[in-house]
């Protein structure tokens, strides 16, 4: 029971949040252009800012970790040629870029550090997490989707320029290595400084998680229907499965576990909707697939942090 508990209370907040956007939408206070320019607000706000001062205020040499940061690279590698070798599986080619990319991009940023946040009071080991795994789902995203368009793509050398510079200008990403370069160089932070900044990151999490939660739409969540369930449940389940019990195998604990977790259960971000419908997409299986693993994750998050928890992983 205790650690039921524990798991209930690290999940329910959370997805309370996500419906208290949900509330805010269906009566009128939070509409979909308001929900979506406050989603923007925090990615390039609030989210890095928090993420600097995670790590500007601790001594990343000493939190450095190597083995986690390749072993969330790696575990993103083979995950998505899960995803990719399950895509050529569906008859209809026109969604195998879609499928790729919504069976493996995980919600890390907002959704994830809240769900680290929750528990630890700090984003912990997620921007070592982001580190390993964010960069690559870009590039794999824009590459999948631009080869796999309907109709035909090609991946040169203007669409992989404009791509990496995409990931150079990332606010997530600038946030994480600018406290990087700052907590290596001993900088301080002044007094008056720190307390805006921890106030202003610290709206991340609630904005967040009502920004998304007023922008999901249930009838879109059963459309597409069957590629839509396989890849929820490869998102939520399948990677969980395979992988965490190596996570554990390897020695991760606590607060890494919890990252490892987030990496490969947490929803399918938003972003790849976006993505997919701007890139040539139709963008229905990205949505479909965005909502089911955003509804279905409430269960799915409590039931491994339970498993972890009762096996002392965390």
């Amino acid at each position: 029971m205790e650690n039921l508990i524990f798991s209930l209370n690290a999940t329910v907040p959370i997805f309370l949040l996500m419906l208290l956007g949900l509330f805010f939408n269906k009566f009128g206070l939070m509409d979909d252009e308001f929900a979506s320019k406050m989603n923007t607000f925090v990615f390039k706000g609030p989210l890095p800012v928090m993420l600097f001062l995670d790590l500007a205020t601790v001594n990343v040499q000493e939190a450095w970790n190597t083995k986690f940061v390749l072993f969330c690279f790696v575990v993103t590698v083979i995950s998505i040629a899960i995803a990719a070798f399950i895509a050529f599986i569906w008859k209809d080619s026109s969604i195998r870029g879609e499928y790729i990319q919504v069976s493996y991009r995980s919600s890390a940023a907002i959704l994830g550090i809240a769900f680290i946040q929750n528990i630890y009071g700090t984003s912990g080991m997620g921007p070592l997490m982001i580190i390993g795994s964010v960069p690559l789902y870009n590039i794999v995203a824009v590459s999948v989707l631009t080869i796999l368009r309907p109709g035909g793509g090609r991946l040169d050398r203007k669409t992989l320029k404009k791509t990496i510079i995409g990931i150079l200008k990332n606010p997530i990403i600038i946030g994480i290595f600018a406290g990087l370069i700052w907590s290596v160089l001993s900088l301080p932070i002044p007094e008056i400084v720190f307390k805006t900044a921890s106030k202003f990151g610290g709206t991340a999490t609630p904005l967040g998680l009502m920004a998304m939660g007023a922008t999901f739409d249930i009838k879109k969540a059963f459309d597409k229907v069957k590629p839509a369930a396989a890849a929820t449940f490869t998102k939520l389940i399948g990677y969980c499965a395979l992988f965490l019990p190596v996570a554990a195998w390897m020695g991760f604990r606590n607060a890494e576990m919890i990252a490892i977790l987030v990496m490969l259960g947490s929803p399918t971000t938003v972003t790849s909707y976006v993505m997919s419908k701007n890139m040539g997409h139709e963008g229905v299986l990205s949505a479909s697939t965005v909502m089911l693993t955003t509804l279905f994750s409430a269960f799915t998050l409590t039931g491994w942090l339970f498993v972890l928890k009762s096996f002392g992983l965390v």
